[in-house]
């Protein structure tokens, strides 16, 4: 059958502002450098085609940038429209360049984000199949770990009742959260756990919050604790502080997820600054870069663990050689009409075509501000 051509007819972008049942707070609140988190700011691109086909995707932010993030999507989106969708690399870069002029990492691209997500959506629904089947997936099924329960606003007895749920609801690893002032709690805190779940997987992230010296002896520590790996442990630009731990401790160093371009991770995988490398496809500037960050990390045997957003990156996570985890959150399931599957450890891709999604009518009601560029 010939291809029909089809082209871009309207873009809608919507600014939703997803409240969160209690404040969060990470090691960044307890060293004073953020407040703890009240909200997720999402952005939110739905696409009409000509001959009738559409897509969703979407990018976020916490804390601050939401607001910048819609008004940079609504001056650039216009770019797109009469274009045809198939072309997704094309597009990419001609919505890079229509904003190039703040950068082409960090809000630039989290803000194209979202069309370039629902590019892919739409995409893969035209050819009725899943996002991981339409790129071509490796399994159906992702490990998967919770770290919506392991915040440090939670007491101990509290996130070790939350890790007892996740593990009953068939999520395969529990991460938690430290980085504490008081190194000694942050000790206590992941030795109470590890006792509590035995010898399921577990993961500590320290939010960026140690220098090299605590790091180094944290690590130490840890490794006696079997963790599957310590997720950020120095700030997220510090290459050469990273590569060191990696190369001095046991446990496998996780990060990456703060990065907002190729170019930074390419840098991070290069000097094998990390074991597991944390990319987010909204951040990086959706499933474009996304994917050729699988091709960078592959070809440097390295393991990934997708950041965030699970409804996406459990069909990308799918498309990778080596087994993969995705992250757990719950946080965004009263956006959607749909819900996502564990089972026995594991997350199971959707048989839905594309990213398998719908906007809930609560996701509506916290509309803030919605445009459609045609």
């Amino acid at each position: 059958m010939a291809y029909t051509p089809d082209a871009i007819k309207t873009i809608t972008l919507s600014s939703i502002r997803l409240p969160l049942e209690v404040p969060i707070s990470d090691a960044k609140v307890f060293t004073g450098r953020q407040k703890p988190m009240t909200e997720v700011a999402m952005l939110f691109a739905e696409i009409s085609t000509t001959e009738g086909h559409t897509g969703i995707g979407f990018s976020y932010s916490k804390r601050g940038g939401g607001p910048a993030q819609y008004a940079h999507a609504k001056e650039i989106a216009e770019a797109a429209i009469g274009e045809d969708p198939n072309d997704i690399a094309k597009l990419y870069t001609k919505l890079l360049w229509a904003g190039a002029s703040v950068g082409r990492s960090g809000l630039a691209t989290q803000a194209l984000a979202a069309i370039d997500i629902a590019l892919y959506d739409l995409k893969s629904k035209r050819a009725d199949l899943p996002l991981a089947k339409f790129l071509g997936s490796h399994r159906d099924s992702v490990r998967t770990y919770n770290t919506s329960g392991g915040f440090l606003n939670a007491s101990i007895d509290e996130v070790k009742e939350r890790a007892s749920q996740s593990l009953a609801d068939g999520i395969g690893g529990i991460k938690i959260k430290v980085g504490l002032p008081d190194s000694a709690e942050d000790i206590r805190r992941v030795t109470a756990v590890r006792d509590h779940i035995g010898d399921s997987p577990l993961m500590v992230d320290a939010n960026q919050q140690w220098d090299r010296a605590t790091a180094l002896r944290m690590g130490r520590t840890l490794d006696e604790l079997s963790l599957v790996w310590i997720e950020e442990p120095l700030d997220a630009y510090d290459v050469e502080g990273h590569a060191r731990l990696t190369r001095t401790l046991d446990t496998p160093i996780a990060t990456g997820e703060m990065l907002s371009s190729v170019a930074e991770h390419k840098a991070l995988i290069d000097a094998r600054a990390c074991d597991i490398v944390q990319p987010d496809a909204p951040r990086v500037g959706g499933i474009t870069q996304f994917m050729r960050l699988l091709t960078l990390a592959d070809e440097a045997a390295l393991d990934i663990a997708p950041h965030f957003a699970m409804e996406i990156h459990l069909h990308l996570a799918a498309c990778y050689p080596r087994e993969t985890w995705v992250e757990h959150f719950d946080w965004l399931d009263p956006l959607f009409n749909e819900r996502l599957e564990t089972k026995d450890g594991r997350m199971i891709v959707p048989d839905r075509p594309g990213l398998g999604i719908t906007l809930s009518g609560q996701a509506r009601a916290w509309t803030t501000d919605t445009v459609t560029i045609s």
